[in-house]
């Protein structure tokens, strides 16, 4: 797998701007097919930084329904795999650099 396929995109949330203040942790959505060692080499050649740790989860899909003109149309939501990248101390990775 190529390590642009790795990294979708970095997750910016309350709780992970939290994260981010006090442990230097940092969410992505990442590949489903993505390991640790994988997602480990990807943050470090693209953001030049040191990871200590790497935690995945799998965030399952959710059923999700609506009332319309036609009646309740129904769906699902598309689970993800998300990992929390715990960098050293005194480096950051600038997110908002991009936008």
């Amino acid at each position: 797998m190529k390590l642009t396929e790795i990294l979708i995109k970095p997750i910016l949330t309350e709780k992970a701007n939290a994260q981010q203040e006090k442990l230097s942790r940092y969410a992505f959505k990442v590949d489903r097919r993505a390991n640790k060692l994988e997602i480990k080499t990807a943050i470090e050649q693209f953001y030049g930084v040191n990871v200590l740790e790497v935690n995945t989860l799998v965030v399952p899909g959710k059923n999700k329904s609506r009332s319309t003109k036609a009646g309740v149309v129904s769906g699902v939501k598309s689970g993800y795999k998300k990992a929390l990248v715990t960098v050293a101390k005194g480096e950051t990775i600038d997110l908002y650099a991009s936008i």
